[in-house]
This record gives structure tokens, sequence and C-alpha cells, in this order.
């Protein structure tokens, strides 16, 4: 079934930072097709911030949900409101029942997206997953671009976000900050505690890193302040940059850092995206299914037996995977990331 010319399209996009990220790689899927118009982006505040930083997209819906939220009135006042648009193609992207109602009440003909909560009506044009063919969520969210279910010849593009140079040129002097020299340290994870490597070894890195002159940088939202407040406490002469920044903001802090080294969060997609030397280290959760994707980015992780468990706190209340994961680890990657 061919597209027809022109489409103008509507992506219903992830609440998590790091899979709108990864979501880029199915704005250049679509980019790629001959027939592709102009691509929107329908996202809460959390993520839709990315979409003004990705190439491809040229307008981004902010709609505004509570979590968990159903909304079906407020969904209904939004969708109808986006049909003066007049999309042709939709592409759900999260697995909710939810998040397809807003293209079904946008009245958009052609509504594309995963099986996943029971979606029979809302979705016109339902996919059944097979995991196996599709391991990685890259490849679940390009597969949908293609009627066929095919994906583009390896290697698979990259997601990528342009920084702001106006914006970072505003930050580094209202901070005062040098943009040169920078490690970024990201030691927060929205989605629980078995993501997050301790502090105390995110304090040793830093101050390796301050000991070869280097600046370090602590970034996160304000739920990571505490995590960054104990490695401030541990390595003296850090700038933490935690709860003050926006997400847009550190987007542009990011992109000027020689090195980032991140827990498996949305930063790490971020570092990525911005094609920064990122190491990524995994504890509960597994690089098969959201790896870091970039040319200069390494995985961190420990064999175990009890990983990957994909729990956000350890079910064994030992968390061996990260506190036994030593800083060397992942300074020997940083150096190979350098050079």
């Amino acid at each position: 079934m061919a597209y027809p010319s022109a489409v103008k399209t509507l992506i219903v996009a992830p609440a998590w930072v790091g899979d709108m990220v990864m979501a880029h790689t199915l704005v250049q899927r679509l980019v790629a097709w001959p027939d592709t118009g102009e691509i929107h982006m329908a996202a809460p505040p959390a993520t839709a911030p990315l979409a003004q930083r990705m190439p491809g997209v040229s307008k981004t819906h902010v709609v505004e949900f509570a979590h968990g939220e159903l909304g079906i009135g407020k969904r209904r006042r939004v969708g109808r409101q986006l049909r003066h648009e007049n999309y042709q193609q939709a592409f759900v992207l999260p697995n909710s029942w939810k998040s397809a109602l807003l293209p079904w009440f946008a009245g958009i003909k052609r509504r594309t997206g995963w099986h996943g909560e029971a979606r029979y009506v809302l979705l016109n044009d339902r996919r059944r997953l097979e995991r196996e063919r599709y391991p990685l969520m890259i490849e679940r969210f390009m597969a949908l671009a293609d009627p066929g279910g095919a994906l583009p010849l390896q290697p698979y593009p990259l997601p990528q976000l342009e920084p702001d140079a106006e914006n970072l040129s505003r930050l580094l002097h209202e901070l005062g900050l040098r943009g040169e020299g920078v490690t970024v340290l990201c030691p927060g994870a929205e989605f629980g505690a078995a993501k997050k490597w301790p502090a105390h070894h995110y304090a040793d890195i830093a101050r390796r890193v301050m000991g070869s002159g280097r600046q370090v940088w602590l970034m996160g939202s304000p739920k990571d302040a505490e995590d960054c407040a104990e490695i401030a406490a541990a390595a003296p002469g850090v700038t933490d940059l935690s709860g003050r920044t926006t997400l847009l903001d550190a987007v542009d802090l990011i992109s000027v850092a020689e090195q980032v080294v991140c827990n498996d969060s949305g930063l790490m997609h971020v570092a990525c995206a911005l094609g920064r030397p990122t190491v990524g280290i995994f504890g509960s959760t597994s690089p098969q299914f959201t790896p870091p994707l970039g040319e200069k980015a390494a995985v961190v992780q420990l064999e175990l037996e009890c990983r990957p468990c994909f729990k956000r706190t350890c079910p064994l209340g030992h968390l061996q995977c990260l506190e036994g994961l030593q800083p060397e680890r992942v300074t020997d990657q940083m150096l190979v990331r350098a050079d």
C-alpha cells in the first residue's frame, strides 16, 4: 500500500526523554520517503522541547495530560483542535490505549502503531510486534514507517539533536562556566535506583578528572539534586548544575563536553545524539534494547546471573550490578572514547 503524495504526518511521541531521542530514527526514516510532507510531533511537556532540536520536525504540539490521566474529554478537545492541520498519517509510539485517542479524535485517516493495549478501533493500521525480529526500540519505531515492516539497511540512522549556539553562549555567561575541557557526569535515572551507579563511584571519577586539570559538571533534574550534592561533597571543585537548567539548556551544555558519563538514562541518549563521547553504565537494564546510539559510545556493565532484572529497585537488596562496577572500568572506556 503506497502512501499518497506529500503526506503530512503527526507522531504521537513518548513521555520518556530517552525514548523521545530515539524516536528521531523514525523521523529520519520518514524523511527518506519521497512522498513525506511535513512531520509534526505531539508530546508531553517533559519531552516536547527535544522535538525543537530534531532535524526534520517542522512543528511541535505540547499536549498536557497528567501521568496516567485518561482525560477523554481533554483529549477530544485537543484532537479536534488538530483537525485543521489536515494530517493524513499518524504514528503512535507509546503502547497505551489512551495515547491512540488523540489521532482518532483528530480524524486522521491512517493511524499506525503496534497493537499495544487492544487498540482495535483507534488504530486502523495496527501491527503485531515480533519481539525477536525487532529487539531494539529504534527498530520498533522505524519498522512502523514501512507498510511491510521493512527496516533500513544497517548501519541504522543515529538520533541527532542540534544545539543552540546562542543559548549556549548565554548559559556559559550566566552560570560563569568555561565551555572547554569539560567532563559531564549525569548520576540520575528517572526509572529508579537500580539504574543509578553509586554517588561515591561518580565522585571517584570526578576527582580523577579534576586531577588532570579538567572541569566536571554534574547535570540532572531537581530529582537528582541529592545524588549530585553527595558527589559534590566528596569531590570539591565540581560544578553542580542539577535542577538549574531546563532540558534544552542541558542539551546545549552537554554539546561542549569532551566526555559524558551517564547511567542508562535520558541524558545518555541526549549525549549520544549530540555526538559526544559517552560511557553508559547499565545496572538492572540491558543495552540489548536501548543501547547508547553513537559512534563514540560505550557500554559498561557487569555480567551477573541476576541481571538484567529490569526492576526499579534491586530485588535482592545488594545492588551488586552497580556497587561492584569499579570506577576503573569506566575510566578505561573514557580513555578509549577520547582517542
